[in-house]
């Protein structure tokens, strides 16, 4: 491990850096301990969080006991693996911290996951794969290995499916793509879909108009929007045609250019109405499908369109397959074992 460390440049000396606020570590050769000293009170609160809970992620990973003594923070531990660990993931930590004002569990997590792997390609993707909204309120870190993955597949495929259980981030990250490609300009509309498979009623016994019908299918996408970007930009959004939203139904005859297309709970398309979605992209546009195949409210669950698509789409040049799985969960640490539970007793 510690060769494959070295070898990937992670012993960089923390007082190298270009943070605010000089820091050392400080290694006593007799001691049980190794002791980061971070001088800058904000940057030092940012990397341990609120009520240290990155420190105390930090200690559950590392098996070790991590605390903070004044403008110190200290690993117990003679053991070299997990000293070179936590230095390494300090410095990348602090990196974050300097840029940002906040570290999450999440971020800590993910970080730690590379640096153990030994792969410097895997945190400098990381690094590289952040969504930057021009206008918005936060800037979106993957949270996970895939997450990571499925963020640089949308930057530079056409075509994305993304599969995998409630919690993993598929359509948040989506509808943050989506918004950073339109307000940086690379597409004209972001277009929002999904099928309309619901128990009890349908679009016609809804009131109002096509869009209000539509408000309470399309909720989680709009939460999404919501906390991306500030609220009366959504609506300006909305109101000049930026944002169209749509039953998968009415996209047939249309021809979509220079345009941002997320589908949602895409599980609940039959074949052709996936077929039909798939053949309506054109010049310059983008789409991103998402779905949970363990989630399928169709009467005849086989013939999802999202497992059809996938099965015969995946592996072509220009289409790209995310599949998460439980440990990409993001949301509460129950959700996680919500789902191992639900998929054990099949």
């Amino acid at each position: 491990m510690e060769r494959r460390l070295i070898r990937a440049g992670f012993l960089t000396s923390v007082a190298g850096h270009r943070y605010t606020g000089p820091r050392s570590v400080e290694e006593e050769p007799l001691s049980a301990s190794l002791t980061v000293v971070i001088e800058n009170p904000h940057l030092l609160g940012t990397v341990c969080g609120p009520n240290d809970s990155n420190l105390a992620e930090i200690s559950a990973l590392l098996s070790t006991p991590v605390r903070t003594r004044g403008n110190q923070i200290v690993l117990e531990s003679t053991d070299d693996e997990s000293r070179l660990l936590f230095r390494s993931l300090l410095e990348r930590l602090m990196e974050i911290a300097d840029k940002d004002d906040s570290v999450t569990h999440h971020q800590v997590r993910s970080i730690f996951a590379s640096l153990e792997s030994g792969d410097d390609a895997d945190v400098q993707a990381y690094r590289e794969n952040v969504i930057r909204i021009p206008g918005g309120t936060r800037k979106v870190y993957p949270r996970s290995r895939q997450q990571t993955s499925y963020i640089k597949q949308m930057s530079s495929i056409d075509l994305v499916f993304s599969v995998g259980p409630a919690g993993t981030g598929k359509t948040y990250l989506a509808v943050a793509h989506a918004l950073m490609e339109l307000l940086s300009r690379k597409k004209r509309k972001i277009l929002l879909t999904r099928p309309v498979v619901e128990t009890g009623e349908n679009l016609g016994f809804l009131p109002g108009d096509l869009t209000q019908k539509l408000a309470p299918y399309l909720r989680p996408l709009y939460d999404a929007m919501e906390d991306l970007i500030d609220p009366d930009l959504l609506e300006r959004l909305r109101n000049n045609g930026q944002i169209e939203v749509a039953p998968l139904a009415y996209m047939r005859g249309r021809s979509l250019k220079n345009c941002y297309i997320v589908l949602d709970e895409a599980q609940n398309t039959t074949i052709e109405q996936m077929k039909m979605f798939l053949t309506r992209l054109g010049e310059g546009s983008r789409a991103v499908v998402t779905g949970d195949l363990t989630q399928v409210d169709l009467t005849s669950p086989g013939r999802s369109g999202l497992a059809h698509a996938v099965g015969i789409l995946k592996g072509l040049d220009d289409i790209a397959v995310t599949e998460f799985d439980s440990a990409d969960v993001v949301r509460h640490p129950l959700v996680k074992k919500i789902i191992d539970a639900y998929e054990s007793r099949g």
